[in-house]
């Protein structure tokens, strides 16, 4: 049995909701993810420091990092 590891680097949001809600439809996961980004004010305090605004459809590697940290591996 493999495993898959998960790897940082700079994801579609799209993309990024999609490992993190694989059980909902694209816009779905995609809604989720801003919920969870925008309803856990540190988590979105930090991403913001790191440059995030509402409506990016990339993430960078540190704030793909930053998710990980708050929310666990997809």
């Amino acid at each position: 049995m493999t495993t898959i590891t998960f790897r940082i680097h700079a994801y579609g949001v799209g993309e990024l909701a999609g490992l993190y809600n694989p059980h909902l439809s694209h816009r779905g996961a995609i809604m989720q993810l801003w919920r969870w980004i925008n309803y856990q004010g540190v988590l979105k305090e930090k991403l913001t420091t790191l440059g995030y605004r509402p409506g990016m459809r990339c993430f960078t590697p540190k704030m793909v990092a930053c998710i990980v940290e708050h929310l666990g591996e997809p």
